[in-house]
């Protein structure tokens, strides 16, 4: 059986050590072989060392079965065809290394090497004056509207250094790029954080109109030269830098404007969404300072607030909706400011693609469910007012007429007193005369 089994081990790797020579070409496969079942070991094992040998060889012939040579192939000439195998793997793997997007659909995702820069909007004010941030901007020595974009009324675009240092040129240490919008926003592009809060806090403060808490969203992007068109992936901006004619190279100063286009749709869905998040705040102070109500009015006691703070909350709530549906673009399904772009840069899609990844949609409309709660609150505050307004002019009139009663129980009390003061005269009178005339009654008679 130990026989048996060694001769069936050397059958299947003869027949392999056949394949693999076959498919190198180095000789040609036997036309007509015995099939191995039928054979004795013997002679099997005859036919593998036969096959081993020539193996070795180096006449480069075959043998056949039946003793008879033939010629086989010669050796093909090495080619290079492992070795350029070898640098396309290679340069097919360096340039994945390079890439910042790997994967494709819903598998993409970002190059854990790759560098990712910070993108910050600040909202510290209601609203901006253009006309006053250009002269302070420019006070500065900054330039307004470097790529001439034209779109400096409804955004001032302003190049600042990238690093912290004020004393490189640009060219050295690299821009970043500002974006001041009416609504109250400033968006910067890998800006340093002491620069940006120097920017909103002490030169465009001039300029802001009704100053309050500054808000601040924070976002990431990586500047990716191998793509046309920006995407978002995860938390992530993948800013395209490569031109559109299809140069693989590329770089951003050689597609500044389309970038620039790019980066002010993504700023303003980030001002939009830190617009929000300011009125969602003044909104929560709201609810912070009328919490007590329902409580007050679950245990039946009066609502003891002054007229002056219900008119203050009452303003206070129709601020906030007016700054969210009329006196900006939060409700606008796409700003003013992309309706003269180029269609084929994609300004509205990466516009609304940042809205989606910031829940924008889902949070006007959870704040404006929220005001109308807010609004049932102000009803009642007003309700109440109006109670009250209603109780005081009832009680007034109260007032008044007890005053006219007791006018009218006065004046009949001095009439009484009168009367009673003139029946008394009159008898006194009566009593003066009857007296007189007595008297002279009794004078003639003596």
């Amino acid at each position: 059986m130990s026989a048996i089994n060694r001769t069936a081990t050397w059958i299947a790797f003869s027949d392999v050590c056949k394949r693999s020579v076959a498919s190198r070409g180095g000789f040609s496969r036997p036309a007509t072989l015995p099939s191995r079942r039928t054979q004795s070991p013997a002679i099997a094992v005859t036919d593998t060392l036969r096959w081993r040998k020539f193996g070795s060889s180096n006449d480069r012939s075959s043998t056949e079965p039946d003793g008879s040579k033939t010629k086989g192939k010669p050796k093909p000439v090495r080619s290079h065809a492992a070795a350029t195998s070898l640098r396309r793997v290679a340069a097919e793997a360096q340039r994945t290394r390079e890439n910042i997007v790997k994967g494709h659909g819903r598998r993409r995702r970002i190059n854990p090497q790759a560098e990712a820069k910070d993108v910050t909007a600040y909202c510290s004010a209601e609203s901006y004056s253009i006309t006053k941030a250009c002269g302070l901007l420019e006070a500065e020595g900054y330039e307004i509207d470097p790529l001439e974009t034209g779109l400096c009324p409804q955004v001032l675009h302003v190049r600042v250094p990238a690093t912290q240092s004020t004393t490189e040129p640009v060219a050295e240490s690299g821009h970043g790029d500002v974006f001041v919008f009416p609504s109250g926003s400033v968006v910067f592009w890998d800006v340093d954080e002491s620069l940006a809060i120097e920017v909103v806090n002490r030169v465009l403060l001039t300029a802001a109109e009704n100053v309050h808490r500054t808000e601040i969203e924070d976002f990431e992007y990586l500047e990716d030269a191998h793509r046309e068109h920006s995407v978002i992936i995860g938390d992530k901006i993948v800013l395209a830098t490569k031109p559109a004619s299809g140069n693989s190279a590329s770089a951003t100063h050689e597609n500044p404007t389309s970038t620039t286009l790019a980066k002010i749709a993504y700023s303003s869905a980030l001002a939009r969404s830190t617009k929000l998040a300011a009125l969602e705040n003044s909104l929560s102070h709201y609810f912070s300072t009328t919490r007590t109500i329902p409580s007050i009015l679950s245990s039946g006691s009066p609502l003891r607030f002054s007229r002056s703070f219900i008119l203050r909350k009452t303003g206070e709530l129709l601020s906030i909706r007016a700054q969210l549906n009329l006196y900006s673009e939060l409700t606008d399904s796409l700003p003013d400011l992309f309706w003269d772009s180029p269609h084929e840069l994609g300004l509205e899609s990466y516009y609304e693609a940042l809205g989606r990844a910031l829940d924008v949609g889902i949070r006007i409309k959870i704040l404006n469910e929220k005001m109308d709660y807010a609004s049932e609150i102000a009803a009642v505050l007003r309700e109440r007012l109006s109670e009250k307004h209603s109780t005081g002019l009832e009680w007034l009139i109260i007032g008044l007429i007890s005053i006219e009663v007791a006018f009218g129980i006065w004046e009949i009390a001095h009439e009484q007193a009168v009367s009673r003061e003139d029946d008394r005269t009159r008898m006194l009178l009566e009593g003066w005369l009857e007296t007189q005339v007595a008297s002279k009654g009794c004078s003639r008679r003596s």
